[in-house]
């Protein structure tokens, strides 16, 4: 079985800027990888929890802060970063904030 090409122009024409709460919006979920974009309202958070799978975060836009482990990390435009399986982590926005996950394939 063949995936279907999936090309995106601009993830951020994607994403609308919410001023309340957070949303997510599933782009793909084939092949192992799933592809979730979030736009966080400045104050919002998704408190601490895990995920069964390897995970890539990347901010597109905003600020914000997160806790992966026990280590806090200042977040901006730019920021990356992978964690593996069943890693405790969360994030809080402080501006608008935009960002990408990528759910990688799980372990083998």
């Amino acid at each position: 079985m063949t995936d279907a090409e999936l090309f995106i122009p601009d993830l951020l024409a994607e994403m609308p800027v919410v001023t309340r709460g957070i949303h997510s919006q599933t782009l793909d979920d084939g092949s192992g990888l799933r592809l979730v974009l979030f736009s966080f309202a400045p104050g919002e958070e998704l408190s601490e929890h895990t995920a069964a799978r390897p995970a890539v975060v990347h901010i597109l836009d905003g600020e914000g802060a997160a806790v992966v482990g026990d280590t806090r990390h200042d977040l901006r435009s730019g920021t990356w970063f992978r964690m593996p399986a069943r890693m405790a982590h969360s994030i809080r926005a402080v501006t608008p904030l935009r960002m990408i996950l990528y759910l990688l394939p799980g372990e083998r």
